[in-house]
């Protein structure tokens, strides 16, 4: 599994090089040790396949996010060489890291994945409206990969990952910007970027089976976004034991420009859809990677794009 998923990695990074984008790659860690704080100790971790769940650029800001599983603690130590270099080069660049938290018993609920297992459907989407999930508010907790940007707008996704308070870090800590606290109809949220996804100015793309609030439609709406539903998925193989991705990783896609998109290679009917947006559609071999913490979008983190920030909602709907 691990070779093929180096291989499909290797092949997208060439990818990316032959469309003009510079790549870097992180140094992993040895990821099979022990990892301990003063609070509590840890088998093994995570991985570093998924940047994105770590790093968020914001502008001229790297933001490093505060992470909430034990397992991914340390995580940000592999992309620390690259972040050095990026501000040893850019003067204008801002590196910021979000409060390190200490991830104690006092940060989960007890007991929760075993009421999981044993509540109604209703009942568990009732607890992710609440966000009466794993996490408690003892402390700012987030993922980056729960923060979808759309220029002046955040949109941060209330998750097993990601809490009111850390919703609450990154509204104070990025004063010029609408930061929105969002949930979408979804039994297991984790992470925004396969539900709510930007394909351009003016056009996102949903997933139907996670509803979102009517009120973040209506507000995309007004300020003439269209909101396409994503076609179903071509099932996913791989065995499920050894991963916690789902088939809609197929939407976690990377833009390129305005009307480029990479695509995971399996997704001929997804990659239909787009072409009819006026979308050229590059696919890319990914299955292999997904079981490793996700996909194309996951597998990347944009450093550096042309344009300026743009405010696409000027109008106000609800409580947006």
């Amino acid at each position: 599994m691990t070779a093929e998923a180096n291989e499909q990695l290797d092949n997208f990074a060439r990818l990316l090089e032959s469309h003009g984008v510079r790549v870097d790659r992180p140094e992993p860690l040895d990821f099979s040790q022990a990892v301990s704080t003063p609070d509590w100790q840890q088998d093994s971790m995570f991985g570093c396949m998924p940047p994105r769940d770590v790093l968020i650029t914001v502008g001229q800001e790297i933001l490093e996010a505060t992470m909430s599983y034990r397992s991914r603690w340390f995580e940000y130590l592999c992309y620390r060489p690259i972040l050095q270099s990026l501000f040893d080069a850019d003067s204008a660049m801002r590196w910021e890291a979000a409060p390190k938290p200490r991830l104690t018993d006092r940060s989960y609920r007890p007991g929760f994945w075993n009421t999981y297992n044993s509540i109604t459907t209703a009942q568990m989407l009732e607890r992710v409206r609440q966000n009466d999930l794993v996490l408690t508010e003892a402390e700012p907790l987030f993922d980056a990969a729960d923060i979808a940007r759309f220029g002046k707008d955040l949109f941060v996704q209330l998750s097993l990952v990601t809490n009111r308070s850390g919703h609450d870090w990154l509204r104070r800590h990025f004063p010029d910007h609408r930061v929105h606290m969002v949930t979408f109809t979804n039994t297991h949220p984790l992470h925004i970027d396969s539900t709510w996804v930007p394909l351009r100015p003016g056009l996102v793309l949903h997933n139907g089976e996670r509803p979102a609030d009517s009120e973040l439609i209506k507000y995309f709406e007004i300020n003439d976004w269209q909101v396409v539903e994503a076609v179903p998925p071509v099932s996913w193989k791989h065995q499920q034991r050894l991963s916690f991705c789902t088939p809609w990783l197929a939407v976690n896609m990377l833009n390129l420009d305005p009307h480029t998109i990479f695509v995971e290679a399996d997704e001929v009917r997804l990659a239909e859809q787009l072409s009819g947006y006026d979308f050229e559609v590059i696919p890319v071999p990914f299955r292999a990677v997904a079981p490793f913490g996700g996909g194309l979008h996951c597998a990347t983190v944009d450093i550096e794009r042309d344009g300026v920030m743009e405010d696409y909602f000027p109008r106000r709907y609800g409580r947006f």
